[in-house]
Order: structure tokens, then sequence, then C-alpha cells
């Protein structure tokens, strides 16, 4: 869709009507009428920091007005690549929050199918909301093709959705898929509040047995899970691994359980890695201030 002409001193005039708005927005709620157009208007005239802006600030007080202007920035070729990203994203973010977004999610849905690859992930992105159901089997068939980018872009959707249910699938699809979209779903499983205890299963066999070169990634999301005592086994062997960061990272976790005493932390101060020897130094000195 191209963009409307807008003369150039009525489009100034409108940039800097948007402008003061954007520099009180406590104006946009007392004359919501007037100011809600200038601002839609001004979202295809001004420069991209503004229209980022703009995009911002609608995102927040006007999400009716808002999504299909950013659905057309989303499907505009003309437009710049990283405003085309920010609509998409911002689709996501304002769709649980609308009144009625099926329409939005049957344009979305028949986007998946364009023969553009750009168009096919900002859809898969801007699907990504959490109870979008509908989005749910085409998000699936997505997450089997074989461009990487789009299983992954899929992946994130999904997850997106917070739906608990999904996880089983995403848990089996790790055993049979590719290293990046594994990678992608590792993760995204945190997100899944709800299923903390199976998630936390999934990162500590990974660790055990899975690609070594994921191990420091998912020690760390294992850590967002929270300080979890019965990972405190997990944590010692990793004490011993041949990374210095998993060594040092593996000690930060043990901290955080209230697992270590002094005489053990002093081991480590001959380690080879002075990453390893200045976190159990920081350890040490946290654990004499609480004594003193």
């Amino acid at each position: 869709m191209k963009k409307p002409v807008i003369p150039f001193d009525l489009a100034q005039r409108v940039i800097s009507q948007a402008k003061c708005y954007m520099d009180n927005p406590g104006l946009i709620l007392e004359d919501r009428r007037r100011a809600i157009p200038v601002l839609l208007r001004a979202l295809r005239a001004g420069d991209i920091d503004l229209r980022k802006q703009i995009i911002l600030l609608l995102g927040s007080v006007a999400k009716e007005e808002i999504y299909w202007p950013l659905y057309e920035i989303m499907k505009d070729g003309n437009e710049p690549d990283e405003l085309r990203d920010q609509a998409a994203i911002h689709l996501a973010v304002i769709g649980p929050f609308l009144d009625d977004p099926q329409g939005l999610v049957r344009k979305l849905i028949g986007d998946i199918s364009s023969e553009s690859r750009e168009i096919r992930t900002r859809a898969i992105m801007a699907l990504g909301w959490e109870g979008n159901l509908s989005a749910v089997l085409p998000l699936i068939e997505c997450m089997y093709e074989p461009d990487a980018e789009i299983q992954e872009v899929a992946v994130n959707a999904l997850c997106n959705l917070k739906d608990s249910r999904l996880m089983g699938l995403l848990a089996d699809r790790i055993k049979t898929c590719s290293f990046d979209q594994k990678r992608a779903i590792l993760f995204n499983l945190w997100r899944f509040r709800d299923k903390e205890d199976e998630v936390a299963s999934i990162y500590k066999e990974e660790l055990k047995s899975g690609d070594p070169a994921l191990r420091l990634d998912i020690l760390i999301l294992l850590g967002q899970l929270g300080a979890r005592p019965e990972n405190e086994d997990v944590y010692r062997e990793l004490l011993g691994d041949r990374s210095a960061k998993i060594r040092a990272l593996a000690l930060q976790r043990l901290e955080e359980l209230g697992v270590l005493n002094q005489e053990e932390l002093l081991s480590f101060l001959d380690d080879n890695s002075m990453e390893v020897k200045r976190t159990a130094l920081a350890i040490l000195q946290k654990i004499k201030e609480q004594v003193t």
C-alpha cells in the first residue's frame, strides 16, 4: 500500500502538532478526538525516530485506532525494515487488548502463505500474543518448515502464546530438530511459568547429555527458574567443567543456594582461570561480611 501524499506545508504542521502531544501526553487525554487523528497522520509523515515514538505512545493509549495502521506499515515494502519490524512487534504487544482482533488474525494468518519471506516472518512475529489460540495450528506448521529463520520465529511466537499445552510439543521437538531450532525452544521454555518443574528437568537433562555448545546458555536459563535446592548436585558437577565460565557460574548458583563454605571456596583460589578465582573471592568476601 502506497503512503498517502501529504503536502509539505501540511506535513510540517502535522509533525509540529504531533510533537506537542509527544512532549505533553496529558493533552492527548484532554483532547483525544483531535489528538489521535493528528498522531496517526504524523505516523506517515514524520522521520523514523518520531514515528517510532508515536507507535509506542499510541500503542498504550489508542490500541483500537493504531492496529490497522501498524499492519499497513508492516506490509509496506517502501517502509524502512526497522519500522516494519517494530510494527510487527507492537501488533503482538497490543493484540491481547483488542476488542475484536479476529479480522487482524485472519489477515496475518493469510500473510503466512505469502511468497515474500519478509512478510511471512513479520506476520508470524505479529501473531505471537498471549491467548491467540487461532494462531496455534498455523504457527505449528511454520515450526516444521525448512527455513531456519521461519522455524525460529515460529517457536518464539508459539511460546508467546503462553499456552502450557504447547510445552509437550516443544519438548518432543527438541529431540529431532536442528541446532538453531533447539536453541530457540530452550531459550523460550522458561516462559511456561506453570510448568517450571518440567522445564527444569529438561534443562538439567540437556546439561547432562545435550549439546556442549549450549551448556552455558542452559545453565543461565536454569538460574532464571529461581534458586531451586534440588539443583545443587547439578551445579556441583559443573564445578569440574572444562569451561571456566561454566565453573564460575556454577559457583554463583551454589552461592545463591547458600551451600558453600569458606574451606570449599578456598580451593577455587588455585583455579587456572582468573574468572573463577575472582568469583570465589567475591563470594568469600560476601560470606565474611555476613559473619561480621
